[in-house]
């Protein structure tokens, strides 16, 4: 279903994404990193649909986060599919997204180990600094 867009993301030299495509491609990560302990909770597709939603003015963003479960489910191993991520979508983008995954990391009340090393991981294949990253983590446990 999602093979074209795949292509896409893993092309030596990506173009930049359509807004349909990199909206698929983030909520992906979001999805990946809720999969990461093996526990898919409520409270963490809650949280996908509630930043899907915030992010993408979506009244109902269902059909997007099961399109997104679907492309994570066809995507590269998450070292390629998030570095192409990082060459096809602008900083601001992915610095965003990385305050949603901490949103996503801390939906059901614990930082476990597997999402706490995804995060180690993906933050700075997406470009990221730590001190962004660093800064969202907080700015999402304070609001919390």
């Amino acid at each position: 279903m999602f093979a074209e867009l795949i292509r896409r993301l893993t092309d030596p030299a990506p173009a930049p994404l359509r807004d349909t495509d990199a909206r698929l491609a983030l909520g992906a990560l979001l999805v990946r990193l809720a999969r990461a302990d093996g526990d898919y909770s409520s409270a963490e597709v809650a949280r996908i649909d509630a930043i899907l939603a915030n992010r993408y003015g979506l009244s109902d963003p269902t059909a997007l986060r099961r399109d997104c479960e679907a492309l994570e489910k066809e995507a590269p191993d998450t070292v390629r599919f998030t570095r192409a991520i990082k060459d096809a979508v602008a900083y601001e983008d992915r610095r965003a997204v990385i305050a949603a995954m901490w949103d996503i990391v801390l939906a059901d009340g614990e930082r476990d180990d597997a999402e706490n090393s995804l995060m180690r991981m993906i933050a700075p294949m997406l470009g990221v600094t730590d001190q962004d990253s660093n800064a969202a983590r907080i700015q999402i446990e304070n609001a919390k």
